[in-house]
């Protein structure tokens, strides 16, 4: 049966991706001009502005003051076959406003304007944001539309029905982008979202969770690698939580079937009035009671740490120098997700990083920008892969080349091949020890010869935390304790051994910050032979232990126990016992 349109609301848009653009940005050109809205000059001044500013044509239009607000979007909605809600005729329906909550009127900038039917229109200021519809449907409990309304007009009506007013619209200068996206800071659930990451940033967080259960919504921190629970919401905020992420992120709102990935790009407020750009990852993932969300926050402005800060210490960190100053031949960073590989990484680049040295970077994502270094970012969509990016690169004549990471037998070849012929090769494994990187490689099918002659060294680490400075007191830790971290409770009596308390400046944690623990396993004559000859993962641990030529993670950990930086049982927390 076929509804009436109501006079200043838009007829029914089908809610897709927003592919169209292409399709109707001749049309709106077109029709720009056959309304006398702008001529041909201006037309190709906002276009040209537009291209440069990454900006849509009509808001560029606006922007340099071009044509007036209300004929652009006019002509915008005509292009897109939607009928126009002229701001000088709107009156807003009570029986409408009252279908939406005032937050969620402005969490998803729209207006409701009319119900009729049983159907509500709402009023939005962009073609492509009709998703909205979908937001709104369940809370108004009836079917949802979309009309099109120029911002401005938008945003006073938005503010006055919250009650704080609009002035004459032509007061005070006109708002430029980021001026008018502040505008939204004001909104509860912004604010929280904002808020929460404010937080995590001040407390030094790697993650935040939020996860939704039956009655709750948990929000949790991981610091120094442990998860803190830091609230419990109400469930009801799991939504529009939900939603304000997946938009920050750039993810489909609407889709909540699927897991979802996207990067946050944040700017945080410190202290002391400053801002940093903070790079969050976005993982959504669909679960019994909704959706969880985990953010990773990417310190652009602290990610870089030199390899003393990072815990390298003595001769394992003077060989790793060593290693790393070589013309050629693969060097590999094994460990867990979350156990400081990346960063390591990024340590002996900027190592090698002078004018006459190239480096080319293959990464998903490039987490941390390094000046004077080419750094590509992986696109598997378009079919832009490490393997690919590494083909090219070696093209680009490098001396030194970083792939983020070795996930299948093709990158792991072209890896092996661009070490032998005079590229020194720097990538990740996700295996628990250094010896199982070689066998690791040879699984994946690179053969056992190349394997041997290309391997320089392998690097296994993990994160322990740190002793809080402030509250740490001094124990003597069991003979048990001792020996099952390889000390001699004999040989360890000149030793200070401390234990964590507690206090302010630790949050009673009794931890602050972490270090690394390292294996470095250097490739010998008798090791590319056995590696060769495809010897198990264990006789070449026996072997690079009794001769000398590493030193396992237990051991490096345990003298950073004697050194009275960690304790006996934060070691054992992430690495094996002897």
């Amino acid at each position: 049966m076929h509804r009436p349109i109501p006079h200043n609301c838009s007829p029914p848009l089908r809610r897709t991706a927003p592919t169209r653009r292409p399709l109707s940005s001749e049309t709106f050109r077109r029709l720009l001009l056959e309304t006398n809205v702008l001529d041909a000059a201006r037309l190709e001044k906002a276009e040209a502005a537009a291209s440069s500013r990454g900006t849509a044509l009509e808001r560029a239009i606006v922007a340099l003051n071009l044509a007036d607000e209300i004929a652009v979007w006019r002509v915008l909605a005509k292009a897109h076959g939607i009928k126009f809600v002229d701001p000088q005729k709107l009156v807003a329906q009570k029986e409408a406003l009252a279908k939406v909550p005032v937050e969620q009127v402005e969490l998803n900038e729209a207006l409701p304007v009319l119900l009729k039917d049983n159907v509500l229109w709402v009023a939005i200021d962009d073609p492509f944001k009709t998703f909205v519809a979908d937001n709104l449907a369940f809370l108004a409990g009836c079917t949802v539309q979309c009309a099109l309304m120029p911002p401005d007009a938008l945003k006073q009506a938005i503010r006055k029905l919250k009650g704080g007013g609009a002035g004459p619209r032509d007061q005070g200068p006109r708002r430029g982008a980021g001026e008018a996206a502040a505008e939204g800071e004001d909104a509860p659930i912004i604010r929280l979202v904002s808020k929460t990451i404010d937080e995590a940033l001040e407390q030094r967080a790697s993650d935040i969770h939020i996860e939704p259960f039956q009655q709750r919504l948990r929000v949790r921190y991981r610091i120094d690698g442990v998860l803190k629970e830091i609230s419990s919401l109400e469930i009801s905020l799991h939504a529009p939580m939900t939603s304000r992420i997946k938009i920050m992120a750039g993810l489909d709102i609407a889709e909540k079937r699927r897991p979802q990935d996207g990067r946050i790009a944040f700017r945080a407020r410190t202290r002391d009035g400053d801002s940093r750009d903070i790079d969050i990852r976005t993982s959504v993932l669909p679960g019994s009671h909704g959706e969880t969300i985990v953010m990773r926050l990417l310190d652009k402005e602290r990610g870089l740490l030199s390899l003393e800060a990072l815990g390298f210490e003595g001769d394992d960190r003077e060989r790793f120098r060593g290693i790393i100053k070589r013309p050629n031949g693969i060097v590999l960073v094994t460990g867990p997700t979350g156990s400081g590989k990346t960063t390591t990484l990024y340590a002996a680049l900027q190592e090698l990083n002078r004018p006459d040295v190239k480096i080319i970077t293959a990464e998903d994502p490039v987490e941390f920008n390094i000046r004077g270094i080419n750094q590509c970012q992986v696109r598997s969509p378009i079919g832009l892969t490490f393997a690919r990016i590494l083909r090219a690169m070696l093209r680009q004549a490098p001396n030194v080349v970083l792939v983020g990471e070795i996930r299948d037998r093709e990158t792991a070849e072209i890896a092996v091949q661009a070490a032998l012929t005079g590229h020194l090769v720097f990538s990740t494994l996700h295996t628990n020890d250094s010896t199982s990187a070689l066998t690791r490689l040879i699984d994946m099918g690179v053969k056992p010869f190349l394997v041997a002659a290309s391997v320089q060294a392998v690097l296994a680490q993990r994160l322990v935390r740190v002793l809080c400075s402030q509250c740490r007191q001094p124990t003597e830790p069991s003979a048990t304790d001792l020996r099952s971290i390889g000390i001699d409770p004999g040989a360890a009596t000149d030793a200070k051994f401390f234990r964590s308390e507690g206090c302010e400046v630790c949050e009673q944690s009794g931890y602050r910050g972490r270090l690394g623990v390292y294996e470095l396993l250097q490739m010998d004559r008798t090791m590319r032979e056995m590696t060769f000859r495809g010897e198990p993962a264990t006789r070449l641990r026996e072997y690079a232990w009794s001769s000398g030529g590493m030193s396992t993670l237990v051991q490096d950990g345990a003298r950073k126990v004697m050194a009275g930086r960690t304790t006996v049982s934060e070691l054992l927390r992430v690495v094996a016992a002897v």
